[in-house]
């Protein structure tokens, strides 16, 4: 195998309508395909084809001709279909492809094998098999997985923009073009008050976490592609926490919190219009109006039956499985549902992964609701309209009724949560270790004060941007950002040298109505922000960490993923750059605040590393944003269950925050303060 067979299996990636004999990457490749692998319509011209689109190369790569695969069903899926992972059909054949990939001996061969599924397969099913594949394979971990934006803008920006975009490249030199600014208010106008979340909803870097996670961590595939460490806690863990800042965004904004989803038969009272256009299948994105029922499905086309019911049989057999404290597997065994293994199994029953212990008992219930609500202006397919924004995981987080639905399936593991012991304070304090004191502090700002603003960054799209001009093509979007600040954590030990886990969260000091919170509920708003190791010596200790280092999430420039200013030297390091591709932008760490001040509560707690260790060795793996997404190829790095301590209901007597704290705990009351200023760009392609 060579790196450079590896450097042109990313170029598969890029501008993925045009056929792979076209130049591909900034150095102009041409791959030189066997006539016999091309596509049917390009066969009879293949020597042109060579002749033609070869004038011009920087670099030539012969393909190599081995038999190929047969593709069989995976072809059903037509090549201009958008493309959904929550579809049993669409996950069945990514699944299928994923396993090809997987199952090619070498590099080379793999690389002949993308080459001829490349003009054949879905652009999105491709994309995305290619990538699980290329993140899984022990031989191309190291191979570039550029950002999904890169390759398919078209899922995350208003489409009006793609007009002028290739009016700019057509007509402005390369090196004059000027950024195409995407409006902040383009979907909808403040009449609709869900639009005050429009920043956060429509977040390009949050849309880009959930669409990287499932790629991380995907529920249909190879066995050891889908088995990972607490992969199914995870998936309760990682959604739990966005329905947390989801909450905590809506009252800096003076919403109340999202209301469940409960009512699967009564209207939807939030509409969404995506105001998206698809660049394969040149389709709009399907809005949603108001007030729209789910009605049972009947789509032929998709090999999709279901009724309404169905999630109601589901919903009361998960139900039942935790109440009674064990699932029925397929051979009807009891899988216990313990205390802290449960959760792992609930999180692969509900979403459902694979990993279910039964999956045609306990159903398809999150997937499935997706469906039900991204087909419901279509549910029998009589307008021929495809799927909305809930159906692909890439766009979900867009639609509002994402956090109705997902606040109910948190309901449901919260319910599992309730049935667990009460932590005792013996498993909550830290014997001889008390936080004395906290301070953050903002660059040039007030102690214990939080500044959120907005910001300007521009990224280059000109990769998914088919049958155009070649070139860099900007886009100006506007984002959420805070300035960065420092913790100041000071702590007592009055024993020997010991290690600490120190834990820090965030929540709202009041609730919707402006009254404290009772601890019941407020412990449900707790957003995580940092989690790491530390070593306390006797006596005063004084701890300092900067939000940047954050283990939720990861920087700017990983989130976009610039391959070509940006790429790591050496494969080890670029592996764990394709993984760690995985986490919460960090200019969403800190939630808005407010122009007059949002009172909030910070959280920390040191407890005994000792009872949190994971015996395992993780230098040099991705570990800066492991809270949401994990450690690649490694075990989860904390014992404690996901969310300690606040992931269960609070001992007896417990009926606030302040009653809950141990010594190794300490609150302090800071401000979050938004300032509605917008400060100048910043480039991807310059950092």
């Amino acid at each position: 195998m060579s790196s450079s067979t590896k450097k042109h299996l990313s170029l598969l990636f890029d501008r993925p309508q045009e056929p792979v004999f076209v130049s591909k990457g900034d150095e102009k490749v041409v791959f030189n395909v066997p006539n016999n692998y091309l596509a049917d319509r390009y066969k009879p011209i293949g020597v042109q084809l060579a002749n033609r689109f070869g004038e011009d190369a920087g670099e030539r790569v012969d393909v190599k001709q081995i038999s190929v695969p047969n593709l069989g069903e995976i072809l059903d899926l037509p090549r201009h279909a958008n493309f959904s992972l929550f579809i049993p059909k669409h996950r069945r054949l990514a699944g299928k492809l994923i396993n090809i990939f997987l199952g090619v001996r070498t590099v080379d061969d793999l690389l002949s094998v993308a080459v001829y599924a490349r003009d054949r397969v879905n652009p999105y099913l491709f994309n995305y098999a290619l990538s699980v594949a290329l993140l899984h394979r022990e031989d191309t971990q190291d191979v570039d997985v550029p950002s999904f934006i890169r390759s398919f803008p078209d899922k995350f920006v208003d489409s009006a923009v793609f007009v002028r975009a290739r009016e700019e490249a057509s007509i402005v030199p390369d090196g004059s073009r000027s950024p195409i600014e995407i409006p902040k208010d383009y979907t909808a106008s403040n009449l609709e008050e869900e639009h005050r979340l429009a920043y956060f909803r429509e977040d390009l870097g949050i849309n880009l976490h959930h669409w990287h996670w499932h790629l991380v961590y995907p529920f249909e595939g190879a066995i050891e592609v889908v088995r990972k460490n607490r992969r199914g806690e995870l998936f309760y863990y990682m959604h739990q926490q966005i329905i947390a800042r989801y909450n905590f965004e809506r009252l800096c904004n003076n919403l109340k919190r999202v209301n469940r989803l409960i009512d699967w038969k009564a209207p939807i009272k939030e509409a969404y219009f995506p105001k998206l256009d698809s660049l394969v299948s040149s389709r709009s994105w399907p809005s949603r109006v108001s007030n729209q029922v789910m009605s049972n499905l009947n789509r032929e086309t998709d090999q999709i039956r279901q009724d309404v019911d169905d999630l109601l049989r589901w919903r009361d057999r998960i139900f039942a499985a935790i109440h009674q404290g064990y699932a029925v597997d397929e051979s009807g065994n009891n899988v216990a549902l313990t205390e802290f293994e449960g959760i792992d199994h609930l999180g692969n029953m509900v979403e459902s992964s694979i990993l279910s212990p039964n999956r045609s008992f306990y159903g398809d219930l999150h997937n499935m609701g997706h469906i039900f609500i991204s087909y419901i202006h279509d549910p029998d397919h009589r307008h021929l309209e495809t799927f909305g924004v809930m159906g692909d995981s890439t766009t979900a987080m867009r639609d509002p009724v994402f956090y109705r639905w997902h606040a109910y399936i948190d309901d449901i593991f919260q319910e599992f949560k309730s049935t667990l012991p009460r932590y005792d304070v013996g498993q909550l304090d830290f014997s001889g270790v008390e936080v004395k004191g906290i301070q953050v502090q903002s660059e040039g700002g007030r102690p214990n004060m939080l500044n959120t603003f907005w910001q300007q960054s521009d990224i280059d799209l000109s990769r998914g941007m088919d049958f155009s001009p070649r070139g860099p093509v900007f886009v100006r979007f506007t984002h959420l950002q805070h300035q960065p600040f420092t913790y100041k954590i000071n702590i007592e030990n009055k024993g020997g040298n010991k290690m600490g886990t120190c834990r820090i969260f965030l929540a709202p000091k009041n609730d919707e109505r402006g009254n404290p919170w009772r601890f019941r509920d407020q412990r449900l708003m707790f957003i995580e922000l940092d989690k790491f190791t530390i070593n306390l010596k006797q006596g005063q200790n004084t701890i300092q960490r900067s939000s940047t280092q954050s283990a939720v999430t990861i920087p700017f420039e990983r989130t976009f993923r610039d391959l070509e200013t940006n790429r790591p030297q050496g494969g080890d390091e670029l592996a764990k750059f394709n993984f760690c591709g995985c986490g919460w932008p960090h200019h969403m760490l800190i939630p808005k605040g407010s122009e007059s001040g949002t009172a909030c509560q910070l959280f920390v707690m040191v407890s005994n590393y000792n009872d949190d260790r994971i015996e395992q060795k993780i230098e040099g793996s991705c570990n800066d944003a492991f809270i949401f997404c994990g450690i690649k190829d490694k075990m989860y790095p904390d014992r404690r269950s996901m969310g300690y301590p606040f992931d269960r209901e609070p001992r007896d007597g417990v009926n606030t925050l302040q009653q809950f704290l141990t010594p190794n705990m300490r609150v302090q009351d800071i401000t979050i303060q938004f300032s509605d200023r917008t400060f100048r760009p910043r480039s991807t392609m310059t950092n």
